[in-house]
Order: C-alpha cells, then sequence, then structure tokens
C-alpha cells in the first residue's frame, strides 16, 4: 500500500493512500497506518454495501465522524489499445454492476462479468491483465494507466452513493441540529426482542432511518442489527433512546453521531484510506441522562446509572475499549 501524492483540502494537508476494499481501508485506520478511511457505505440504487457493514463491527472499535452523499457516474477503463470489440470480461464492484449494465449491454459485445472487491480493485484487475474492461471512477484509470472508453456512465439518472469516515473511537463529531446516530447490536434470541428494541427507539421520539441486519457469521440464524437515527447522542430524547437500548439489547456499539449530508456535491475518489499530518477535533455538548418522566422503566438505580454511564462515555470519547468489543 503506497501513498499516493498529498492534496490539500481546507487547509489540511491529506496523503491519499488507494486500498481496494472498505475492509483494507479500516484495517489501515485499525494499525495506524492511516487516520480515516473514506468508504462508501449506502447506494441509492442498491442499497447497503455490505463490506462496510462487516468491517464497522469487527473486533476492533470504530467510529464515524462523516458523511457526504455524491451523485455516482463510472468510467469504462481499458488498456490503452483495447477495442470495444475487444472486450470478453469485465469488473465491477457487485454493488456498482447494475448501475451500469445497461450501458454495457447496449456498447460492448457480449462480455463475462467478475466481481471485485471494489471499484478501485477492478481498475487493477485490467491494468494486471485479468479482465479486459472495468466500470470504476476515473481517477483509478489515471492511477493504473488505463484508457476510458467512456465517461460519465450510469444507468440511473440520480443515482448517489453515501461515503463515510471513519476512524478510531473518539469524541463525536459536534452537534449540528441536523445529525445521524448510528448503532449496532445484537437482541437475546427470545420473542419479541427485536419489536421491544424498535418500540424503545419510537417510543421516545426518536426517527428511525434505517435498519438493516448481517449474519454474526458464528451460528446460522444469528444477526447484528446496524440501526441508524435522526439526531445526536447530545440531544436529550436521543440520549435516553440509547439508555433503554443498552438495558434492552445484548450487546451494543455506538457508531457515532456526526452532521446529516444529503448531495448533491461533485463526485471524488472513493475506497481509500486517508493518512493526515493535521486531524481535527470538534467539542459537543454531553447528553442530558436523565428518563424521560413520562416513560417509566422496571429498571434498577444501578442499572440506569450504568446505562446514563454508557452514553455519557460516548458523547465525550472516553468509552473503554473492553466494553465494547462482541
Amino acid at each position: 500500500m503506497e501513498a499516493t501524492e498529498p492534496i490539500t483540502a481546507r487547509g489540511h494537508r491529506i496523503v491519499p493512500l488507494p486500498v481496494d476494499s472498505p475492509q483494507y481501508a479500516v484495517d489501515a485506520v485499525i494499525r495506524g497506518r492511516a487516520d480515516w478511511a473514506c468508504v462508501a457505505i449506502e447506494s441509492s440504487v442498491e442499497g447497503p454495501v455490505t463490506r462496510t457493514f462487516d468491517a464497522l463491527a469487527g473486533s476492533h472499535p470504530l467510529q464515524i465522524y462523516r458523511e457526504i452523499a455524491i451523485p455516482i457516474a463510472f468510467s469504462i477503463l481499458a488498456r490503452p489499445g483495447t477495442r470495444p470489440e475487444d472486450i470478453a470480461t469485465w469488473s465491477a464492484h457487485p454493488v456498482a454492476r447494475p448501475q451500469v449494465t445497461s450501458w454495457i449491454d447496449h456498447h460492448l459485445p457480449p462480455a463475462d462479468f467478475v466481481a471485485a472487491r471494489s471499484n478501485a480493485a477492478a481498475a487493477e484487475m485490467v491494468a494486471r491483465g485479468e479482465v479486459d474492461a472495468a466500470a470504476a471512477p476515473a481517477r483509478a484509470g489515471q492511477l493504473y494507466g488505463l484508457h476510458s472508453l467512456a465517461d460519465s456512465v450510469a444507468d440511473v439518472a440520480g443515482a448517489q452513493t453515501r461515503f463515510v469516515l471513519v476512524g478510531k473511537p473518539g469524541k463525536p463529531t459536534a452537534h449540528t441540529g441536523r445529525d445521524r446516530t448510528s448503532v449496532v447490536f445484537n437482541v437475546r434470541n427470545e420473542p419479541g426482542a427485536l419489536a421491544r428494541t424498535l418500540t424503545v427507539v419510537s417510543s421516545n421520539g426518536v426517527d428511525l432511518t434505517r435498519i438493516e441486519s448481517r449474519p454474526t457469521r458464528k451460528a446460522l440464524g444469528e444477526y447484528r442489527f446496524y440501526m441508524d437515527m435522526s439526531g445526536h447522542i447530545s440531544d436529550p430524547h436521543v440520549a435516553t433512546a440509547l439508555q433503554h437500548l443498552h438495558r434492552t439489547v445484548q450487546v451494543l456499539r455506538f457508531l457515532g453521531s456526526w452532521p446529516m449530508d444529503d448531495g448533491p456535491h461533485v463526485a471524488t475518489t472513493s475506497g481509500q484510506a486517508v493518512a493526515s499530518d493535521t486531524v481535527t477535533t470538534s467539542d459537543t455538548a454531553g447528553p442530558t441522562s436523565i428518563m424521560s418522566p413520562d416513560k417509566p422503566s422496571t429498571a434498577t438505580p444501578a442499572e440506569w446509572f450504568t446505562a446514563q454511564e454508557w452514553v455519557a462515555h460516548r458523547a465525550e470519547g472516553t468509552a473503554p475499549e473492553t466494553d465494547v468489543l462482541w
């Protein structure tokens, strides 16, 4: 993994480290090779990017600090001298495939699809001669010395992908009033466990914007659930919902609170880890850790103190790593 030329963004010097999958990007953060990882998490066409979800639920805690939603269009990349009629195989990430299939079918001869870990990895496969073409960002073509047969390819007009900035756990990004909070959890294997969990969120007036499930890979039928909600951990109703959630589920991990972004923005390079010589920090107010007076709980004072501590620690970025591991 070699760094590319440094860039400057908003006064910060950033050294991009190209990688070929979300897992490798977050691994670079975990191992201290990068400060941040920019990874795709959701497509408006194909939904969740499951590799990113799996990476966020690994054995090392991680946290999301920012997001950006950008319009997605691809370049069809090939080795110099390759003609469209020469293409017999092509590659992309499976999430990207449905976003360009119609164009491929209409403009290229019948070609076999070969799945890649990421779109950048697909471009690398072309450079290595493993496939004839790739649907990938134009920047990947520049990095690997490829020729573009077509640019701005997108079957679905207005398609967007949401990317998140991931780092090691710390103080959440400052409250803005238009924020997103995300958690991942396991529920007890008993009737109504998930229904009770959803009720905990809705009964505290929190808007649940997404829930996804992924297998734990430990046993058939065991799943983790990823939940996004509107609001910041420092919002009293979100803090209260998280306290109730802490008591309801089996294992709970905080993935962050950060400003929402609905785009559109100018497309940028994805699938990179980022090593920066300037790390910014943000201040945020701690949560109001009180139970809603009209929502009584059967929790003992000791249990509520533990739940309040859990929320307060994460709001301040002081949570010990040992109590967030699976």
